[in-house]
């Protein structure tokens, strides 16, 4: 049994160059599965549930992206994939920002969708009251259905949208009848969250020497218009796309959109 052993993935497609997405913040990894398909043609592409999250393995620490970058290295290691195109989502993306900081050898080229390398101490408190908002355990997956369908969007007062938000969290619950809860490890979310942002990480983007690409939701709260700008400007390697009308999911909210960007970077 090897390392990769510890993780729920999928291989997909046939291409000759090797591309991962990395998942963000509670989230899997077959929610990339519908942009991955725009891609199997021409990649081999890896879809894993990153440490904590998901079905893969939930240690009692180890939740910095430093701890995310050293699991993706191992499972490079293991799947002998030299070089790889790299693709992170909000926690995903500061996780591929310090994989692609440390070891720049293995990335052809680097994509960070809506996140940025600034901290925010308060971004435990946040995401806590998010979760607390959701009664779990149900007693059946109904019950579930029926609050984020009918009471959550009373309830969350975020910045994202509502719907898209409780699909979401609803697609993070499972157990048997009487205990449905959360598939993640809730002290590793917090932990993830608490130590991505306890300090900026400026020094890692501007030391990026790959073709990168910075994706902004045009709505999104996660990744200020300002700090997207900032980003761009700090290094000659980063090149930067906002899609419109989408908020800090855009490859959920204009997955079409997504889609095109990616391929012209990657190609």
């Amino acid at each position: 049994m090897g390392y990769l052993a510890n993780f729920n993935h999928v291989i997909l497609g046939k291409g000759a160059k090797k591309l991962v997405f990395l998942h963000g913040l509670m989230g899997y990894g077959l929610n990339w599965r519908t942009l991955a398909k725009e891609f199997e043609a021409d990649f081999e592409i890896l879809l894993f549930d990153q440490r904590g999250h998901g079905k893969s393995f939930q240690p009692s620490s180890g939740y910095a992206p430093e701890d995310y970058a050293d699991d993706l290295n191992k499972i490079l290691n293991e799947l002998q994939w030299q070089k790889i195109f790299l693709v992170g989502h909000s926690m995903g993306g500061r996780n591929a920002l310090n994989f692609a900081y440390r070891f720049p050898a293995c990335v052809d080229r680097l994509v960070i969708e809506d996140i940025g390398p600034e901290s925010d101490p308060a971004g435990e408190k946040s995401i806590r009251e998010l979760i607390e908002i959701v009664p779990v355990p149900f007693r059946k997956k109904e019950d579930a259905r029926d609050f984020f369908q009918k009471d959550f969007s009373k309830l969350y007062k975020g910045p994202e949208n509502a719907r898209t938000i409780g699909l979401f969290l609803y697609s993070n619950l499972e157990g048997e009848p009487g205990n449905i809860r959360w598939r993640f490890s809730l002290p590793g979310i917090l932990e993830s969250v608490r130590l991505g942002r306890v300090s900026d990480r400026w020094h890692e983007v501007k030391a990026l020497t790959m073709p990168t690409l910075v994706i902004r939701g045009e709505k999104s709260k996660d990744l200020s218009q300002k700090n997207y700008e900032q980003m761009i400007a700090c290094n000659p390697n980063i090149q930067g796309v906002i899609i419109s009308g989408a908020g800090h999911w855009a490859h959920a909210d204009k997955p079409k959109e997504v889609a095109q960007a990616l391929k012209d970077f990657l190609s």
